[in-house]
């Protein structure tokens, strides 16, 4: 299985870096899709239904401002949706966030924080994972490295406070 990630805008990119820097990471295979829920609808609508047959696992949706890319593709698609909302010029992304997390009953998106793209490639592997033991056994390492870094820091601190 594979991730689609799906960016309302080649705006979106600079954000959208940081996912494929961590799906990369955990080796796991994606493509990339520049789809305009208002600009491209249809195109939208037919990628979403194609989805699973086209092999992907979970779709990334990534928006700004009015951002309903994701929800028009779960409204498409059986397939978990995470939506990712991107800080756009005006109300530093709120708008963003609220357009994606504001979804009606029975067409859910799972949402990430506004630039949360290293949470959105998280909670996808997450989903893979349900089914792939390697996935599963990154994650664990990942999150024992991450525990191993604050222990370090934490370190780090007391050695700087004994120093005051």
């Amino acid at each position: 299985m594979k991730v689609a990630i799906v960016m309302g805008s080649d705006s979106d990119f600079p954000v959208i870096k940081k996912c494929i820097k961590v799906l990369k990471d955990f080796q796991v295979d994606f493509e990339v899709f520049v789809i305009s829920a208002h600009r491209t609808p249809a195109r939208a609508a037919e990628f979403a239904q194609k989805a699973e047959e086209n092999g992907f696992g979970v779709i990334i949706g990534a928006a700004g401002k009015a951002a309903h890319l994701a929800g028009v593709i779960a409204a498409h698609t059986t397939l978990p949706v995470i939506g990712l909302p991107i800080k756009s010029s005006t109300m530093d992304g709120l708008d963003s966030l609220l357009s994606t997390v504001q979804m009606p009953k029975g067409i859910p998106v799972a949402t990430v924080a506004i630039d949360g793209a290293e949470n959105a490639a998280l909670l996808s592997i997450q989903i893979l994972a349900l089914s792939d033991k390697r996935l599963k056994a990154l994650l664990g390492e990942y999150k024992k490295k991450m525990e191993s870094e604050v222990e370090y820091k934490d370190k780090l601190i007391k050695a700087e406070v004994e120093k005051v």
